[in-house]
Formats: structure tokens, sequence, C-alpha cells
């Protein structure tokens, strides 16, 4: 049996005292020498709750005594326990043993719960911490509690000092969002760890999801020292400051002067040599042409890896590699040319083909199928998936 704190329905300013709530269960008062032995044997039947204990002080004995607690749903331990349970204790007092617990002991979705009406949206307890920052999305049924869900959330993570909620879609240009702050701190400035990299950022003016860590990890841990990255969409840094700390030489940009801004900072925050890194502020399309002919220029080299995490639009950007090394068609080794890593969304039910499909038709030609892997990345809204998508240009692309 489960314990759940009282009902409150449609509470909408938070009333802690309003969450206190008493039990009573048995116990069994047995000597201090035999606790371990029956609770061994009465292990299916005792209180097991989570954060309480089943074994308390007998402060009403005056022995060396303690208090076994059985499950709330043991009313009679002859009925209730199994027969060698019973003949076990028969012979040991069975008491009443009443504790109260209050709101500090509920959980953020017990609270949550026992507040929404019934019929309304499933209560949102969960969230994304960036920093010292907690993100909702709210849906509409849930604005009337979102005072109280901000501050229940701020009481139950200490580590939390601002709750916001998301009040409009991503923007496409600058990938930032309009947002609330519903408690806490006014601060969106914050700070965090992620793959041995420190990042900071204005959370409220740029991109930053901290549910992508494990992408962010895995992609990273394609590039080896003296790799050469371009990272078109950087924004703040999650791919291209871990890579220039693994020893990859890094061209970053970002169309979004706030993102440029931090992702600049980040390299100073990290102590990462302007040798691994240049960060750019230019359109996607822009910054393509000038780091291919910059790189080719200052080092003779071309880039192993292109990075376009964009997902709502990056897919289009690839008609900026039709021809892009045209004039180096006579030099370059086909074997060799770049890998491309383009995130993407779709709602189609066969993701390979409506992936495959929209980049053939952007570029103009097929992909070379033996160098192409789709990537599962996560699931973002109803029948709505986001993807990682990785093919090696052709000559036929690049050269056309």
């Amino acid at each position: 049996m489960s314990l759940s704190p009282p009902q409150n329905k449609d509470m909408r300013i938070l009333d802690r005292d309003a969450f206190k709530k008493t039990f009573t269960t048995l116990a069994v008062r047995v000597s201090a020498s035999l606790v371990k032995q029956i609770t061994i044997a009465l292990n299916d039947v005792l209180l097991n709750q989570p954060r309480l204990h089943n074994v308390v002080s007998d402060n009403n004995a005056a022995t060396d005594t303690k208090l076994i607690l059985l499950s709330l749903h043991v009313k009679d331990v002859k009925e209730d326990l199994s027969n060698e349970q019973f003949l076990l204790i028969k012979d040991h007092d069975i008491v009443s043993y009443t504790f109260d617990l209050s709101y500090d002991y509920w959980t953020t979705e017990q609270i949550l719960s026992s507040v929404m009406l019934e019929g309304d949206a499933e209560a949102p307890s969960s969230y994304t911490v960036t920093g010292h920052i907690a993100h909702v999305n709210l849906k509409e049924e849930n604005a009337p509690y979102k005072s109280l869900i901000a501050q229940v959330i701020l009481d139950k993570n200490k580590k939390i000092k601002s709750v916001v909620n998301k009040t409009s879609t991503i923007d496409n240009t600058y990938r930032n969002f309009e947002m609330e702050i519903l408690a806490g701190d006014r601060n969106m400035i914050t700070e965090l760890k992620e793959n041995e990299c420190r990042f900071k950022f204005d959370f409220s003016k740029v991109y930053w999801n901290s549910r992508l860590q494990a992408e962010h990890r895995r992609l990273i841990g394609l590039f080896k020292k003296g790799d050469y990255i371009c990272d078109v969409m950087a924004g703040v840094g999650p791919f291209a400051i871990p890579a220039a700390k693994k020893g990859a030489y890094v061209y970053a940009n970002d169309l979004n002067p706030s993102s440029f801004q931090w992702l600049s900072e980040n390299v100073k925050l990290n102590k990462i040599s302007s040798d691994n890194i240049k960060t750019f502020n230019l359109d996607g399309r822009d910054f393509i042409r000038q780091a291919v002919d910059d790189l080719y220029i200052e080092t003779g080299h071309t880039f192993n890896h292109f990075i376009m995490n964009l997902p709502a639009t990056a897919i289009e950007f690839l008609d900026t590699f039709k021809g892009l090394y045209r004039e180096r068609a006579t030099t370059m080794e086909p074997n060799k040319l770049p890998l491309i890593h383009c995130y993407c969304f779709t709602r189609s039910s066969d993701p390979t083909d409506d992936i495959t499909q929209r980049i053939n038709q952007i570029i103009g030609c097929p992909t070379d199928a033996n160098h192409f892997k789709l990537h599962w990345v996560r699931t973002v809204a109803p029948k709505k998936d986001m993807y990682c998508v990785s093919f090696r240009l052709t000559p036929e692309i690049v050269f056309s």
C-alpha cells in the first residue's frame, strides 16, 4: 500500500500545512537483539515506504526494545500474516503506532497530483534543469496552477533557484524562445558542466537543452585529435568546445549574436587556445563558404566533419555544398570528402525514406547509400522525432 498526501483539489496558492496527514499502523515490540531475525522473516509485510524506517525507537518502553512497523494493510496479524510469521511474533506485544507526514515528505509529483482537478492534464512534475534554472513546458490546462507548480519545484530541489516556462515556440532564426519566470531568482545567466567542459550563457537569449547531453557526447566521440571540424550552427558550443578540447581544430559559427558572445566566452572559460578554435557570427551558408576557403588558404586542408544542428531548417542549408569544392576537383581525394552530420525533425512513419528524399531534393542528386546513417535522437512531441543523419559528401555533389 503506497502512501499519498491529502487531496487539495484546485489549490491555486500553495498552503504547505494542508499536506500534513496522520497514519496509524500496527507494530511489533521486540528486544533489540531480535530485530534482525524478525524483520527478515516479516520482510513482505513491513511498512516498506520510501524514506521511512521499518524499525523505530520504542519511546514508551523502559526496556531495550524496538518497534517493527507493519504495512498499513495489516489490520489483524493472525489473519493478514502467514502462519509462520504469526507464530514468530505471537508472544510479542502488538501495539498501535501513529506517525505524521508533512509537506516535506511528499514528492513533487505527489503534491501536484493531489492538487490538479480530475480530468486536468497530467501533473507537470517533469522539467529540464539547466544550471540553477528549471524549465517547464506547461500546457494550457496547467496555467491556473503555474505559480504553485513553480514553488513546489523550488521547494523540492535545493539546487534550483529559478523556474521558467516557455511561452512561445522556438524562433527558427536565433533558436531562442520567449519565457516567463514563474518563481525564484530572475537571473537567467547560468553555468553548468557537460562532457568535462564548463558552459556559461544567458538562458533567455540562447538555445540549450540538457536532454541532449548524450547526443553531444555521441557525436564528439566520432572526432579524433587533429580532425578539422566545421560547426555551422554551434550555439554556445556543446559540440565545438569539447571537440576543440579533445584536440580537434574547430571553426564554430552561430547567427544569434548572444550565442556567438557566449560561445566566445566559453572558449576562454575552458582555456582553449585560439589555434584550436575560431568563432564566427555569420549566416550559415556564408559561413560554410568562408570557412572552407579560410581553412584551405591557411592550412591546405579540408574539413573532416560538418555539424549542422538546427533541426527545424538545417536540411535546407545542404544546397550550399553543391559545387562547393568545384575549383579543387583535381586536388581532392574523392574518398576523403567530409562527413555531414545534419539534425532534422520528421513526422513520417518511415523516417529513413522521408529524410533521404528531402536531402536528395535539396542537394539535387542521391547521397552515397554506403555512407548514410540515420540516428534517432529523441521524441520532441507526439509523432515528431529528432534525428541525426550522417553521410559523406560525394564528387557529384561537391564538384558539380
